[in-house]
């Protein structure tokens, strides 16, 4: 099974040639696109299958009927997610993008926003 520095190392070189991230509109008749500006990984201290990740997305595009009007392109937002490796099914054994909120320890909250911050991914 895939470490997660050996993780981090592929995410990271696949990012950097990532394109555009479609994101449905919540009204679902439109999708938001967002270019990857700036990312930064870090493990769970805890819990080595388990990595947090902070990307700062700019707004490039909008496309179809969408329920956010005051968003502009070039509007800068970030998001907080984390990979962790699966239990069952086809993604046992895989890092897989976790479908639900993050849940971080405290020791690791100002731990991942400073990293973030000296990383420039927070501006």
């Amino acid at each position: 099974m895939e470490t997660y520095q050996e993780f981090i190392k592929r995410k990271n070189a696949q990012f950097e040639k990532a394109s555009l991230i479609p994101l449905k509109d919540i009204g679902r008749k439109g999708k938001f696109f967002f270019k990857r500006e700036a990312w930064t990984f870090m493990p769970q201290h805890n819990l080595k299958n388990k990595v947090f990740i902070i990307e700062r997305l700019r707004l490039i595009k909008k496309e179809g009927e969408t329920s956010h009007e005051n968003v502009k392109i070039g509007d800068i937002e970030y998001r907080f997610g984390y990979y962790i490796v699966g239990k069952i099914g086809r993604a046992k054994n895989k890092w897989v993008w976790g479908q639900f909120c993050p849940i971080i320890p405290a020791p690791d909250l100002n731990k991942l926003i400073t990293k973030a911050k000296k990383e420039g991914t927070i501006l």
